[in-house]
């Protein structure tokens, strides 16, 4: 019985009520070591089996913290039948990450989808009860996967529980449920010991409980380290005297007063248990061996209930047994139980990892032997997808290095997997530590490379700029390639912190320094180049520039991965070919989607949502956005995406008229390191304050922002130019209006684009009169119809009516506001909607518009749309699962809650809907 638990066993309780009916939880059970997690688990555990339901159980091990998927393999090893049922890219993920394959696991978060995806399919038959005990334990790639799978879950009816010790350092759960466990009242406490010790003097009962302070590992411990004179109060207790000591102190030393008490090869034998992370006997009996132990030496550790044993393996009663077992041992014994234990694995190809980490525990100085053995288990925990295991392994193994050279590569290692695994302050310290000791050109250039990757990361592109150029010129004299692409991702650094002039001058110095650049290098410099010179030029000029940029990087012959792809595809939207930029960010969407790229698929869908919002298709950019942010939550990733994304739904927000999200969105991206966020903002507030009338503040906001000056000129291209003139306009600026006009027009006449030179029209008309401006008006509303950007085509036929309404042509305005209020209305732009009413008013138009049918759609959340999107095209719950990155179960219970927002009642009637955005 769990004495004064009532309100926590009754959560658990909620929680088992909620699987059952197909509802999932995620919980995290904090408290301080013996208060009573595990005896919380143990009682989820029976009431779910005595509900008929499924449980899986797993805890984190410490000695296998270092180990990648150590805890994942424990807690699903039961289910491991079920991976076939995996879509082919999870499963080969998940059989890889848990050593069950070969396969080189390319995502790591897509193990995390893989989990979800398994738990799902093991709740299809019953519901599922998952419990992970010390849970801070766990090795970083299983907590990380685990913690993935927990925040997405919703219908599958799944509980997922965790415990783990009270400090949210030691298990970071951001996003999820927690539970603390305190201390036990007194009237709980009494009753407790009562019933653990019945036989206790009064004043012994008062002692005890003064010493537990309502801990309840230690109410049932401490009586159990008394002899029976001590029970009775004839003799003193233990630590009489010594002041006050934490609850798992006290216990602590209850267990080595056991310990301390048992035969010398007893707690031989649990010194190698404890120093095991496996509990195998045959693993533990067979090291105890080679120190003098025996199976027969542990008959006494399991009559003083220290360990137990339990389905062929050595189970200590607590983890603090096993602490004290371990701590009590002076170095040399446990220096032998570790070597003990390494002799005891080898051979066996399943624990190279254990081998690898107790040959390292065993060595006293340098040992090439144990490095050389860290430096495998390293490789091998790449392949599976663990960096943060990857990093750890080539840390250590640096330490164990005799030669300097080895030292200092290893630590380099260390740190690029540091980086990969997202952990840019270990990274940052670890290659500070092996620089020191690295010589060659191009081991500096990989240490510069992983100090810019942290800077970056860390919202810092100028100093990324710094120690890429500098590596670059180092690098040039030996390795041409290898120093144009640091020039290349120099300058991409330089143009991403706005440093327009540091770009051009180091593309001066790597044409300086390589002047006659063979193979792939020649492409490369050609598009740093094109980047560098794409700030300082005209509009003109720079698409030109630009236009090498993109063609020297597809000369380059590079292959590019999804990251790189992704990176370049931002490129096609400095060119105005909306449509061209558009197929290329879905055909990388797509295929993070096959691949299962979660870590990328954020970047993608931010390219994805910008060519939405071009396009029209504002509902389809939101769902973009807001599945891609989902999953940087999800991930707990710092990703660059994050602040394009936020950027998207600020602009939208703007184009909405909802000033209060728009503004809190923009703070969000305001000191961003990425440039083109910082744009996206920009343009939110520009295109906020020309639909609410102050015109006067979006053309301060520009000078204020220096977009007038040599070097903004081109973001100030991309970024709502049109509206800075018409802002200009109203405003009575005409010297600015027409300056910003002249810029756009040299950039739309070399984009070739017909939505460009419309734009560019519809501005010059803005700043001419009579007759000349109709025919701009005119010429850019034939253009628009020749398709692209939707919103723009709006904007001029509004002008063009207004227009045309102050020239007293009441009849040919209608025709046009007409026009505009229709997309306005298509693309929820209310403000600019509720101003073209008001003009159609002024022309004595009396019919109201109402919003478009289409408008149906708005009821839908934006996962909805999604879903209810690619189930119209005929896909399967689980084909949409597996692309969306979620479980069947939850993609149903969507499509569940949008038929009624639809007026339908079935899947069948979806096609008829005419969902798909070009419809």
């Amino acid at each position: 019985m769990l004495h004064g638990r009532a309100t926590e066993l009754a959560a658990i309780d909620r929680i088992l009520d909620h699987a059952q009916a197909s509802r999932s939880t995620a919980l995290v059970v904090r408290g301080e070591t013996g208060i009573g997690k595990s005896a919380l688990l143990d009682h989820a555990a029976a009431a779910a089996a005595s509900r008929g339901m499924r449980v899986l159980r797993g805890c984190g091990v410490q000695q296998e913290m270092e180990l990648p998927f150590a805890g994942l393999h424990l807690l699903l090893h039961a289910a491991l039948d079920r991976l076939t049922q995996l879509p082919a890219p999870q499963d080969r993920a998940l059989r890889g990450a848990l050593g069950l394959s070969a396969d080189v696991v390319a995502d790591r978060f897509l193990i995390g989808v893989a989990v979800l995806t398994l738990l799902e399919g093991l709740a299809e038959q019953r519901p599922l009860v998952c419990l992970v005990d010390d849970a801070h334990w766990l090795d970083h790639a299983s907590a990380e996967a685990l913690l993935f799978a927990a925040r997405r879950l919703g219908a599958e009816g799944v509980a997922l529980i965790f415990a783990s010790r009270d400090h949210p350092c030691l298990f970071p759960t951001s996003g999820l449920q927690e539970m603390r466990l305190g201390r036990l009242d007194d009237a709980a406490a009494a009753k407790m010991l009562a019933e653990q010790a019945i036989d206790l003097a009064p004043q012994v009962r008062d002692r005890v409980l003064l010493e537990a302070q309502g801990n309840p590992l230690a109410l049932v411990e401490l009586p159990a380290t008394l002899s029976p004179q001590q029970r009775s109060g004839e003799q003193p207790l233990p630590g009489a005297g010594t002041g006050p000591m934490a609850p798992s102190g006290r216990v602590l030393e209850a267990f080595r007063d056991r310990l301390s008490a048992l035969p010398d090869k007893t707690r031989t034998l649990m010194l190698v248990a404890a120093a095991d992370d496996t509990g195998r006997l045959e693993v533990v009996l067979e090291a105890a061996r080679q120190l003098g132990a025996s199976v027969a030496d542990t008959a006494p550790a399991e009559a003083a209930r220290l360990l137990h044993i339990v389905d062929g393996r050595l189970v200590f009663r607590h983890p603090l047994a096993r602490s004290a077992a371990y701590q009590q041992a002076p170095l040399a014994d446990r220096l032998a139980a570790h070597r003990a234990l390494a002799g005891a694995l080898e051979g066996r190809a399943d624990d190279l990892d254990r081998r690898a980490w107790h040959l390292a525990s065993a060595a006293t100085g340098p040992d090439e032997h144990a490095a050389a053995a860290l430096v495998l288990s390293a490789e091998q925990a790449r392949m599976r997808g663990g960096y943060a295991s990857v990093a750890a392994a080539y840390e250590r193994a640096a330490q164990l290095s005799p030669a300097p050279a080895d030292r200092a590569h290893r630590m380099l290692s260390a740190a690029r997997a540091a980086a990969d695994a997202g952990h840019h302050a270990e990274a940052h310290h670890l290659v500070d530590r092996a620089i020191v000791g690295l010589t060659t050109p191009a081991a500096l250039a990989q240490a510069a490379r992983v100090r810019a990757t942290v800077a970056n990361a860390q919202g810092d592109p100028k100093a990324a700029h710094a120690l890429l150029a500098e590596a670059a010129e180092t690098l040039a004299v030996s390795d041409q390639e290898g120093a144009a692409v640091l020039f290349f991702e120099a300058i991409t650094s330089a143009w991403a912190a706005t440093e327009f002039a540091a770009a051009a001058h180091t593309a001066r110095r790597a044409a300086a320094l390589l002047p006659s650049p063979t193979g792939h290098a020649g492409p490369l410099l050609r598009a740093a180049s094109g980047l560098a010179r794409l700030s300082s030029e005209e509009p003109a000029r720079a698409l030109t520039w630009l236009r090498d940029l993109i063609d020297g990087l597809h000369a380059s012959g590079r292959t590019a991965d999804l990251q790189e792809r992704a990176r370049l595809a931002i490129w096609d939207l400095v060119t105005g070919d909306d449509d061209a930029a558009y197929d290329h960010a879905v055909a990388i969407e797509r295929d993070c989607r096959a691949q299962g790229a979660v870590g990328v698929l954020p970047l993608a869908l931010a390219l994805v949502a910008r060519t939405q919002v071009y396009r029209g298709f504002h509902r389809d950019a939101a769902a973009s956005a807001e599945e891609g942010l989902r999953i940087v939550r999800d991930t707990l990733h710092h990703h660059e995406a994050a602040a394009l994304l936020t950027g998207v739904l600020a602009y939208l927000a703007a184009m909405e008229g909802d000033e209060e999200r728009c503004l809190s969105l923009v703070e969000q991206v305001r000191h961003s390191s990425d440039a083109g966020a910082r744009g996206m903002g920009f343009a939110a507030l520009t295109i906020l304050d020309l639909a609410l009338g102050r015109y006067e503040a979006a053309v301060r906001r520009a000078e204020e922002h220096s977009a007038a000056l040599p070097g903004g000129r081109l973001m100030l291209t991309l970024h709502r130019a049109s509206d800075l003139v018409e802002a200009a306009v109203r405003a009575e600026r005409p010297d600015f209006a027409h300056t910003v006009a002249a810029w756009l027009h040299a950039w739309a006449e070399h984009t070739g684009q017909s939505w460009a030179k419309a734009v560019s029209l519809r501005c010059r008309a803005l700043l001419a009169s009579g007759k000349e401006a109709e025919q701009n008006f005119v010429a850019a509303v034939r253009l628009h119809h020749l398709g692209g950007r939707p919103f723009e085509r709006a904007r001029t036929e509004l002008l063009y009516g207004e227009w045309l309404r102050r020239a007293r042509r009441r009849a040919d305005a209608r025709l046009h506001l007409k026009s505009a209020m229709e997309i306005f209305q298509q693309l929820g732009a209310r403000p600019w909607a509720e101003r073209t009413q008001s003009e159609l008013r002024a022309t004595g138009e009396r019919q109201a518009h109402p919003a478009d049918g289409s408008a149906v759609l708005d009821r839908l959340t934006p996962q909805e749309l999604q879903i209810v999107r690619m189930a119209a095209t005929g896909m399967t719950n689980r084909e949409i699962a597996a692309l969306l990155f979620l479980s069947p179960r939850t993609v149903g219970y969507h499509l569940y809650k949008a038929y009624p927002k639809l007026g339908i009642t079935s899947r069948g009637e979806l096609a008829r809907l005419g969902l798909h955005p070009d419809s």
